[in-house]
């Protein structure tokens, strides 16, 4: 007997609400926005990677005309630093010093594109030519620039003062442990690799408007962001405010992936400016500035060991890592390398662990959280070793991973890295996802793809993350005087689809038309406090409280609507915007209802989940690949996906967060990084340079859900939005591997495998 699929309400597959506006041209980004006196912003940024500079004079740039302002490092004297808060313990217990991100630079830059001074005027030509008028002399001076070298002697200091680029050390594990499993060990497998850095390039760039509102004596910041509140509270620092002097709003965001979840400069530059000139400021980004100032991701340099019985059983591993900050403690980029450290071990039971990482400054664009944070860099690093263990073993990657999975029977599992999994059944999406994908028949397929003389590999990705974390994100709800309901709730959609997603819960909670619930997000003044988007924590977190909220308020809606019919609360029942005494045709719709209402607060309703611990999604991606050994061309011809997402809100909108995150792990793979010279130069800073994943670079994917339920999620949801990414990079890089290794018995090529460096890696083999 089938199960009909609910209109609304948890599991459906509501279209999106918010499609309509954004494919026809509705959708209202900052740059949209246009206030009556608007002056426009732009920064003058350093051409050079490290040195000192000193502004000879900017009186040419000011008396220009239509130029309203020129501010300086020396004109912001009076405004605090952007300032990292999340600098980890180091092993003796202390915490590192956070080098922080002054505002304006005063007298050194440490990177190209820092910024040096910042120019309005009447309009955005206007001080982009004022900016070049500006007289500075740079000092320039040699740069530290690649992670794995930044600790080298003889490598410049980014921060003479601190005697060091080592940023802070972190362990994790215990070494004595690991020290004996690796004494006793039958083998141990070594990979040595680069975690390539990457810019998250969302299609919308950032921009901000501010505003001083001098009869409130507060600012109005609008901007793109992934949560206001966070924002909020960092200007209000950063001005010495309270944060109720500082308004934030958030219209429509073309993006996040964890980059817009950050102040950056310019925000209190243009409110600075604002409030000098008494009139609005904006600043509007480009792409070449996306490219030099917003935060890149990942960036690691890693060397793994996995100590290994006569079976084929791990025992321990052990790991190094070097995670670069780049030039300053970006706002949470600290805690990125830290926080991935806590899934090195994955989906396995390995008895012991010794991880020692050491973050680095160097002369380049600071690292922050970019889809996964941390978590990517963790999945790559286990997976890309268990199939070197395979490889080296001669075992299926099947058959050792099957052997070391955690059983289910051992959860809760608590790993040697501290981390306390509730739930899982690894061996049951793999296989899962073996069998869609056609693995026991691959060899047939290998050697069909040979015959036209082209090299196919399969890989796999068994991958674990840790996400939705211990925390809450309060819904309010709001029966309106027309009959329709307004949620409120601090997170921020940047393109996951909140106003559908949150709306059909509240809609299945109280049997009306999804159209007719209205989700809003983006303003500090609307709602007192929210944690923002990010760590996939909006429908684990969020969801439920929208859950709790629609019950409060179907409560209510009942005991008014029984004061109204003469009948009891529980003989009403919610049915497409009304209640009615069940059984008969009295009915009062919610327009009624919210008119018969004696006090405000009996048409609000409130709903807050309070977690004490991360979800852990999981699942089993297999990538299939050809190569033309020729050209080095590789590509995918199959993708199967297997998840575990503990229960699915929406299947369509999920469906499409792990597609748009297999592409950006494809794209790490194949395609993406940011290149530094040796002189700290970008030399990928455009779409020219840096090679982004296209639609033909994939195939259709093959996607469902093997759910078991978190305990540790009230609804038993896992968190889902950065899953594709963490899983896609290995599954892909081992699917080449595999190609190569078969073929030439190459078992090892950096990210990203373009043809370039997969042809030269073919020919070295071929030659030797």
């Amino acid at each position: 007997m089938s199960v009909m699929t609910p209109k609304f309400g948890m599991g459906a597959s509501v279209r999106r609400k918010e499609d309509d506006a954004f494919v026809t041209g509705r959708g209202r980004y900052t740059d949209d926005i246009a206030p009556e006196g608007v002056l426009h912003g732009h920064v003058l940024r350093s051409p050079i990677a490290s040195g000192a500079f000193r502004i000879v004079s900017v009186e040419k740039a000011r008396r220009m005309p239509g130029v309203r302002l020129v501010l300086t490092g020396a004109d912001l004297a009076h405004l605090g630093d952007l300032v990292s808060g999340v600098m980890p313990k180091q092993p003796d217990g202390t915490r590192a010093p956070t080098r922080d991100i002054p505002i304006l630079c005063r007298g050194t830059v440490r990177h190209v594109g820092d910024a040096v001074a910042f120019v309005v005027a009447d309009t955005r030509a206007l001080a982009q030519d004022a900016a070049e008028q500006i007289e500075v002399e740079f000092e320039p001076r040699e740069a530290a620039v690649a992670t794995a070298s930044a600790l080298d002697p003889g490598t410049p200091l980014v921060w003479p003062e601190a005697g060091t680029n080592r940023a802070y050390a972190a362990e994790l594990g215990d070494r004595v442990a690991t020290d004996a499993a690796f004494a006793r060990a039958a083998h141990v497998t070594r990979i040595e690799f680069a975690n390539t850095r990457l810019v998250s390039n969302y299609m919308e760039p950032r921009a901000a408007i501010a505003e001083w509102r001098e009869d409130e004596g507060r600012f109005l910041l609008v901007s793109g962001s992934q949560g206001v509140h966070s924002f909020q509270r960092i200007l209000a620092r950063v001005f010495g405010l309270e944060p109720g002097q500082v308004r934030v709003v958030t219209p429509d965001v073309g993006g996040g992936f964890g980059t817009k979840g950050f102040v950056y400069r310019e925000y209190p530059l243009v409110m600075e400016a604002a409030r000098r000139l008494g009139r609005p400021v904006k600043w509007a980004g480009d792409r070449s500035e996306h490219f030099l100032q917003d935060a890149h991701g990942r960036d690691n340099h890693a060397v793994a060991e996995m100590a290994m019985d006569g079976s084929g059983r791990f025992l321990g591993l052990r790991v190094r890592l070097t995670a670069n900050l780049g030039a300053y403690a970006h706002q949470f980029g600290p805690f990125v390398p830290w926080i991935g450290m806590q899934m090195l071990t994955g989906v396995y039971d390995i008895p012991a662990l010794d991880a020692r990482l050491v973050a680095v400054y160097t002369n380049t664009v600071p690292v922050d959280a970019y889809r996964g944070a941390g978590r990517p860099e963790a999945a790559f690093l286990i997976e890309t070793l268990v199939d070197a263990c395979a490889r080296e073993l001669g075992l299926p990657a099947d058959e050792i991973r099957r052997r070391n999975f955690i059983r289910p029977e051992q959860f809760p599992f608590t790993t040697p890295a501290g981390r306390t999994y509730d739930v899982g059944e690894f061996a049951g999406h793999m296989e899962q996802a073996m069998e869609r994908a056609g693995w026991e028949a691959f060899e047939a397929r290998r050697a069909a793809a040979a015959a036209r003389g082209r090299l196919r590999g399969i890989g796999m990705a068994t991958y674990i993350e840790a996400c939705a974390f211990a925390g809450s994100e309060p819904a309010h709800l709001r029966l309106n005087g027309d009959g329709t309901v307004t949620m409120l709730i601090g997170t921020q959609s940047n393109g996951q689809g909140h106003a559908t997603a949150y709306a059909q819960l509240v809609a299945g909670k109280l049997n009306m038309d999804i159209a007719r619930v209205e989700v809003r997000q983006g303003d500090t003044d609307e709602l007192p406090r929210g944690g923002g988007t990010g760590g996939s924590r909006s429908l684990p977190l969020g969801g439920v409280s929208a859950v709790r909220a629609g019950e409060d308020l179907a409560e209510k809606i009942r005991r008014i609507a029984a004061d109204e019919l003469e009948a009891g609360p529980d003989d009403i029942e919610l049915a497409g915007g009304a209640a009615r005494v069940v059984g008969t045709d009295r009915a009062i719709d919610f327009a009624a209802i919210a008119a018969a209402a004696r006090r405000p607060e009996d048409l609000e309703g409130f709903g807050e989940f309070v977690q004490g611990e991360a979800t852990y999604p999981n699942g089993t991606h297999i990538c299939e690949v050809e190569i033309e050994p020729d050209t080095g061309q590789a590509r995918i011809v199959r993708y199967t996906i297997v998840d575990d997402f503990g229960a699915t809100v929406n299947p369509m909108l999920l469906a499409g967060q792990i597609h748009g995150g297999v592409m950006q792990g494809i794209g790490q793979a194949l395609a993406e990084e940011a290149v530094y010279g040796e002189d700290g130069q970008l030399v990928t800073a455009s779409f020219m340079d840096y090679a982004m994943p296209r639609a033909d670079d994939a195939p259709s994917f093959h996607f469902e859900t093997r759910n078991v339920p978190s305990t540790t999620n009230a609804m038993g949801i896992k968190g889902a939005g950065e899953a594709g990414t963490i899983g896609a990079a290995p599954a892909v890089m081992n699917a080449v591997t595999d190609a190569l290794w078969h073929a030439f018995g190459i078992s090892h090529i950096e990210m990203p495998a373009t043809p370039q460096k997969i042809w030269l890696a073919i020919n070295s083999a071929v030659a030797r």
